[in-house]
Order: structure tokens, then C-alpha cells, then sequence
């Protein structure tokens, strides 16, 4: 256990009763997309289209990876699984700032009418990723390395590899995933991912800072503040 860590992990208790509950909330997201298919998830891409889906597969593994450190209490795939952590839990919580954002204005840019889908699985999808990957960092992992240059990179990368992969899903299918993409030029769509991609960055300082302030480590809410500064 790092000294800096809250709570025992990896572990058979606490720590392996979280990441199995993490397991059961996404894996019952996949299967949700499992039993009641629709349209948009056929063609090229599948349900990976969508960056909902994206992150809660990456999401899916990270604590996939977790419950195996704890279960066999294996240092170096704790190790593995706090690099993972440093994807997933930003692009989770840009997903669910993204959505219930722009729902907010109109749930009609970023899911069809024909595809509304109920609370619970709504907010499986949405917000249980963000939710349990903080809840993981925050009590179960030591502090993050990772400074504002890297989380820049880190956050660019994903965001026009997206981008990528939406284009390439639409060449094939002659559709986009969400409605929004279709009312959008190409340099509304650059200023969209260049936006989501310093969100992204934002979340990775935001939630280092909350770590420091969870945990009582000045340094860290004030590199966060500051995440350019000695780079």
C-alpha cells in the first residue's frame, strides 16, 4: 500500500468488493446494449462508435485489471491498472460532463429520438464510469505522476484518434453516431474535439487536485492549479 493511499489496495477486502461491484455496473451496461439492440449499434464500429461505449470498455478493463490484482495481490498489476486510471477516469468524466451538458441544452444533439433509453441505464452509461473510477483513484490508488504537458498529450491523442475513427465509421456507414456531428462543418468539428481534448485535461487536473484535498497533499491542489508550472 502507498503511504499515500487511503485504503488498502490491492486487496481481498475492501479494495476487490469495489472494483467487483465497478465489474457488475458496466458489464450489465454491455448487456443492456446486448438485449435491446438498435439501428445505430449495426454497421461499421458496432456500439464502438460511440465514445460512451469506448470509455466504458476502457473503464471495463481497468477494473477488470483490478479485481485480478486484488484477488492474486499482484503489485505489478496494480501498477498496470494505475496507468490505465490515468485514461479512463478523465475520458469517463468528460463523457459524463459531455452528456449531461449538452442534454441539458438539447438531448437531441447526442442521442436520436428513437434511441432514448431509461433512467438507470441511462445513468449506467453515463455517470456509474465516472462515478466508480474516482471513487477508485481517490481512496484506492496512490497520487498521480502525471503532469499538464502529459495530460495535454495524453487528452489530444484520444480526442482526434476519436475523431479518426468517427470519419472512418462514416465513410463506411454514411452516418454518424451522434446528431450533433451532422450539424457541424469541419472547423466546428475541430474546435469541438480541440474543446473536448483541454476538458479532458481539465479533468485530469481536477481530479488530481481533489485527490490532494481528499488525501491533505498541498502539492498536489497546487500543481494541479498551476499544471504548466516547472514543465
Amino acid at each position: 500500500m502507498h503511504p499515500l493511499q487511503r485504503v488498502a489496495s490491492p486487496s481481498r477486502g475492501l479494495s476487490a468488493l469495489i472494483h467487483m461491484l465497478g465489474m457488475v455496473s458496466f458489464m450489465t451496461s454491455f448487456s443492456y446494449l446486448h438485449l435491446f439492440p438498435r439501428e445505430l449499434h449495426l454497421g461499421f464500429g458496432g456500439a464502438f462508435k460511440f465514445l460512451t461505449i469506448i470509455g466504458l470498455g476502457l473503464a471495463l478493463v481497468t477494473f477488470a485489471v483490478a479485481l485480478l490484482a486484488d484477488l492474486i495481490l499482484s503489485p505489478s498489476l496494480f501498477r498496470i491498472k494505475n496507468v490505465l486510471s490515468v485514461c479512463s477516469a478523465p475520458l469517463a468524466v468528460l463523457i459524463s460532463t459531455l452528456y449531461w451538458g449538452i442534454c441539458a441544452i438539447n438531448k437531441n444533439l447526442v442521442v436520436p429520438p428513437d434511441m432514448a433509453i431509461p433512467v438507470l441505464p441511462d445513468v449506467g452509461f453515463h455517470a456509474m464510469p465516472a462515478i466508480m473510477l474516482t471513487l477508485d483513484l481517490m481512496f484506492l490508488s496512490p497520487p498521480w505522476t502525471v503532469k499538464g504537458y502529459g495530460a495535454m498529450t495524453i487528452s489530444t491523442t484520444i480526442a482526434f484518434f476519436y475523431w479518426g475513427w468517427v470519419e472512418l465509421c462514416f465513410s463506411k456507414n454514411g452516418w454518424y453516431p451522434y446528431p450533433i456531428f451532422d450539424i457541424l462543418n469541419t472547423w466546428q468539428r475541430v474546435l469541438l474535439f480541440t474543446f473536448s481534448a483541454l476538458l479532458m485535461t481539465g479533468s485530469t487536473m481536477a481530479l488530481k487536485w481533489v485527490y490532494g484535498k481528499i488525501n491533505s497533499i498541498e502539492k498536489f491542489k497546487k500543481d494541479a492549479l498551476r499544471p504548466l508550472k516547472d514543465e
